[in-house]
């Protein structure tokens, strides 16, 4: 069975928009909450990020969670992962966050975790899906008013995942001496990132790190690093870290203002636990991710492994094969051996950890990897009802594309599972070919689209 609501990264959407109302988010509450009672379930956590229609959302989730006899724990802005871990720490049966992740501020989302800080599975989506479709198509019920689930506030959330976060980093080293620019993406890590690397020692640089409610993603954090490279070259920094809105996706930049992204912190990741004998079995990459990244791994002989777009997937493919780090070009890193879930300060830190040990800094790093040519390009679609990538306009130029590419190259077509976007990459040795290639094809999507 297909998924109606839940996508790669739970549910999101415009808010305002269904499904992402007051009224939906409500009935997804006492949904989910109706099944986790069923296994004895007494609170859930909440978390959010830094857009105002948290304070909305975060209301009707409270309500939804109490009309099933849920009791809730309200943290506020903290990143995604630190929500992951403070459910597993404080015993909830599942935490929830309230966030769009790198989406602009019109958008918001509802994703969750398990008692053990893991995603939901696919089956207990499905689950979920069942009763809130009859909880929207007949109305929700109502436990008897003794039954209510009840509400608190925890006031040193921030506090606890910082303490987390630093406790990954061997204690054996130290940032003092390293000058660090941190793009908070005016997102839920605006206080908490700058924390942790200042209290290791660091001098600490923060951009984009003061949310009015509507500024989280714009044109800052890890899908807009012009503000972090030209902040890195400003103040002769060593490197530059950015954050998503809700902190579990990173991107970093070297001392040169060469912007180093998911693919190239992997290998970085691999390489060092490969020399140090820590690396647990192999790498789990994406479709998405370049070919250069495989041919550097398997040069090191080290094994790798493709998964479908998404850390959920990801997670599955660590979890078959019993390895511990993983994640995707676009920022997303999973280092299972620390964390339970994708989180972009723990893995800044072991990044930070491999210059320390290796002497050299990042731009020497990443050079064991050369990275093939990769072109990306997003068509918006408006109209879901169109399938667009079975129209034979599209197959026809998508079997032109392949021939052209023949096998100096690849081709990947798919529908983004977080937005209403249809994304073209095209990779090939040669760039001005790949570019050529994606930009064909990208033009008939849009006709067809309607774009």
């Amino acid at each position: 069975m297909s998924r109606t609501y839940f996508g790669t990264d739970g549910v999101r959407g415009k808010v305002g928009v269904f499904p992402m109302t007051a009224d939906f988010v409500m009935k997804l509450g006492w949904a989910v909450g109706t099944v986790l009672a069923a296994g004895g379930t007494k609170e859930v956590l909440i978390g959010k990020d830094t857009r105002a229609s948290g304070y909305m959302l975060e209301s009707a989730l409270e309500a939804g969670f109490s009309a099933a006899g849920v009791s809730v724990a309200l943290v506020g802005p903290l990143p995604t992962p630190g929500i992951a871990y403070l459910t597993s720490t404080f015993r909830a049966d599942a935490g929830v966050v309230i966030s769009a992740s790198h989406n602009p501020f019109y958008d918001n989302g509802i994703k969750f975790f398990s008692a053990d800080g893991k995603k939901l599975t696919d089956t207990q989506e499905l689950e979920i899906e069942a009763l809130l479709e009859h909880a929207l198509q007949q109305g929700m019920g109502c436990v008897d008013s003794h039954l209510l689930g009840k509400a608190r506030r925890i006031n040193d959330a921030g506090g606890r995942y910082i303490e987390f976060c630093k406790g990954t980093f061997p204690t054996a080293l130290s940032l003092r001496g390293m000058k660090l620019v941190v793009d908070c993406a005016h997102g839920a890590a605006y206080r908490i990132a700058p924390s942790v690397y200042s209290e290791l020692g660091a001098d600490v640089i923060a951009i984009n790190s003061t949310p009015n409610g509507v500024n989280i993603n714009h044109e800052c954090g890890a899908t807009h690093m012009a503000s972090l490279v030209n902040a890195v070259l400003e103040h002769n920094a060593d490197l530059g870290i950015a954050l998503d809105g809700d902190a579990d996706r990173i991107m970093m930049v070297d001392g040169n203002g060469a912007v180093v992204d998911g693919d190239e912190i992997l290998f970085i990741l691999a390489e060092a636990a490969a020399k140090k004998g820590e690396l647990h079995g192999g790498v789990v990459g994406t479709l998405m991710s370049n070919l250069g990244l495989e041919l550097a791994l398997k040069e090191r002989d080290i094994p790798f492994v493709r998964a479908k777009v998404g850390d959920r997937y990801v997670m599955e493919q660590l979890e078959q094969h019993d390895w511990v780090l993983g994640g995707e070009n676009s920022g997303h890193i999973l280092v299972l051996d620390q964390v339970t879930t994708g989180d972009a300060i723990v893995a800044s830190l072991q990044v930070l950890a491999a210059l320390l040990e290796s002497g050299m800094p990042l731009s020497r790093l990443k050079q064991g990897m050369s990275k093939l040519p990769q072109q990306l390009i997003n068509v918006r679609f408006n109209d879901p009802s169109v399938d667009v990538l079975n129209d034979e306009r599209v197959l026809a130029a998508v079997a032109a594309v392949e021939s052209a590419l023949a096998d100096d190259g690849r081709l990947l077509l798919r529908k983004s599972g977080t937005e209403p976007l249809i994304r073209v990459m095209v990779e090939a040795k040669d760039a001005a070919m790949c570019l050529q290639q994606a930009q064909n094809l990208a033009d008939v999507i849009r006709h067809v689209a309607g774009a």
